[in-house]
């Protein structure tokens, strides 16, 4: 059925375009907020959809998205599997249907989208949610996090600082998209100028990185549109299934981590603790979820292994000695060691190949291509491989790229 335009209140495109014009400022007042609303604006894309054109939009055979989607959902068919031996089965139960949930109505957005010839009105929407995002995170982080005290009741948080990372995060995953809005290149420009500074500006390292790593990608698939996805995705799938290999070899070759700052030096910590728990069940893994429960996570790092990275100083003894510097403290901080280490060798061959797949489709355009590399950096540094939040988040920019490639 071809494209066509339908009015604002009868158009599939509004709730995603609403959420777009929300969502940066939703996520700076509580990015854990984006789970439900993503999943209601997905849903009621599909349901008006079906009111208007009087047919569930069910995914056609042969879209790209939906090839990613079977991949999607061959992974999560091996993490029901790996939920048998998990030490947290309910919490994997509950994940994994949530994350088919999500999986099901992004596919049927993406489609119920690709009938309607508006992806003006997603720009346009994306451009301005940003716009405000950004002016948000700046006067919070400026006001000394006001605005987010404010939300909260103005609780006692002297760490509240750190919370506008994930904030950071979802807007610079949408940032590489700006490529894409159909307004004068000077006015892109001064979008995507801004959101570097602000992000440069605010303590969020891996924001900082993806959203570098994102708009770098982005131009590298102007000039080489054919070459970049294909090298993305060959070096993703490589780096999903050495992964284990590539962290031991470069974690033997560290330096000390004393002049780090403490949070990256936790990671590396963190990653040398998980290396080894992924060599005790390679083929199999712990389990879905199993990451909260591995014996010793729990536990603070021994004197040996911060003797070992250099971490010898007074203060980074007593920052390790902290009860929030475990050894595995929910997730790795890293995708491709959390499927190793959760799901074996097994998730971890699915795991490159959906990766790989989402890179090559996502290659359709500059700014697609960069909206995925920002998400598989954001992974491979920061927050959990489940997490809802950023989970919705990375699927709502998907089906977002997806519609904005006809513009």
């Amino acid at each position: 059925m071809a494209p066509v335009s339908l009015a604002w209140h009868r158009s599939p495109t509004t709730p995603v375009a609403v959420l777009l014009a929300v969502a940066p400022g939703l996520a700076v007042a509580q990015f854990r907020a984006m789970a439900l609303a993503v999943t209601v604006a997905l849903l009621l894309t599909v349901v008006t959809h079906r009111r208007v054109r009087g047919a569930w939009p069910w995914p056609r055979p042969g879209m790209e998205m939906e090839r990613v989607g079977w991949l999607a959902v061959a992974l999560l068919g091996w993490c029901a599997v790996a939920a048998l031996w998990s030490p947290e089965p309910g919490r994997a139960v509950q994940t994994i249907g949530g994350l088919a949930a999500l999986l099901g109505l992004a596919l049927m957005a993406a489609r119920a989208l690709a009938e309607e010839a508006a992806p003006r009105r997603l720009a346009l929407a994306l451009a301005g949610g940003l716009a405000v995002g950004l002016a948000l995170a700046a006067v919070d982080h400026a006001s000394g996090n006001w605005l987010r005290l404010a939300v909260r009741g103005f609780p006692d948080m002297p760490a509240i600082s750190f919370g506008l990372k994930p904030a950071m995060s979802l807007m610079m995953l949408l940032l590489p998209l700006v490529l894409a809005v159909p307004m004068a290149w000077a006015l892109r420009g001064v979008l995507v100028a801004a959101g570097l500074a602000v992000v440069l500006w605010l303590p969020a390292d891996s924001a900082k990185i993806a959203a570098l790593a994102g708009l770098a990608a982005g131009g590298l698939a102007m000039l080489l549109p054919r070459a970049a996805p294909r090298l993305a995705a060959l070096g993703f799938a490589a780096f999903s299934v050495a992964g284990p290999l590539v962290f031991t070899f470069g974690l033997a070759q560290a330096p000390s981590l004393e002049p780090l700052p403490r949070s990256a030096a936790h990671r590396v910590l963190i990653w040398d603790f998980v290396v080894d728990r992924i060599a005790e069940k390679p083929l199999l893994g712990w389990g879905m979820e199993a990451s909260r429960a591995i014996p010793g996570g729990s536990e603070n790092f021994p004197r040996a292994d911060l003797d070992r990275y250099g971490l010898t100083s007074p203060e980074a003894r007593a920052w390790f000695s902290a009860p929030a510097a475990r050894r595995l403290p929910l997730h790795t901080h890293n995708a491709a060691l959390q499927i190793w280490l959760e799901l074996g060798l097994v998730g971890a061959l699915l795991g490159a190949a959906l990766g790989a797949a989402a890179l090559l489709a996502a290659g359709a355009s500059p700014a697609g291509f960069g909206m995925a590399v920002s998400a598989v950096v954001t992974w491979q540094l920061s927050f959990g491989v489940w997490q809802p939040w950023w989970v919705a988040s990375v699927l709502l920019a998907a089906v977002v790229a997806w519609m904005l490639r006809k513009s």
